[in-house]
């Protein structure tokens, strides 16, 4: 049997191509940032539709490498229905094998939640279950990375 010998520059290309590929996977984080919880949730402003809560997001980055957020976008389920949008843009660094802390600024529809739902929950304590999930953008080593979010836990308005 007799094989075919590759060209010398073609050998250079191919070559050049693995060890391309090799490195950019090797940049890529093989475990997925977790939303571990969120804290400090409370009310900084109320109008007639709106509700915007503050808090703070924690997350935990189970890689040794760090990375740079970017941007968060997620939707916010109040009770099963959609009533808020998270769309912030970030400069935060999530150093490998850590937690790091990340604000978030929510609006909270009122006409979704439905009027006498939201007052009879500011007077009378009512809790939500709150679920967040959307995406989070990250570079790492200058790739890109989305890392989804979901997460669940229960809210209790309070003054």
């Amino acid at each position: 049997m007799r094989y075919r010998k590759i060209k010398p520059k073609y050998a250079a290309v191919i070559t050049g191509t693995l060890v391309a590929l090799l490195l950019c996977t090797s940049c890529i984080p093989q475990k997925k940032i977790v939303l571990r919880d969120v804290k400090n949730v409370h009310v900084d402003a109320i109008d007639k539709e709106n509700v915007r809560l503050n808090g703070d997001a924690v997350f935990f980055n189970p890689n040794a490498t760090r990375m740079r957020l970017k941007e968060i976008k997620v939707d916010v389920y109040v009770d099963g229905k959609k009533s808020a949008f998270v769309d912030q843009k970030l400069r935060a660094l999530a150093r490998g094998n850590a937690e790091f802390t990340v604000p978030l600024t929510v609006q909270v529809s009122l006409k979704e939640l439905g009027l006498m739902d939201a007052l009879a929950s500011l007077f009378g304590g009512k809790a939500y279950e709150i679920h967040y999930k959307g995406r989070l953008k990250a570079n790492v080593n200058g790739w890109p990375v989305k890392v989804p979010v979901d997460h669940k836990e229960d809210f209790k308005l309070k003054f």
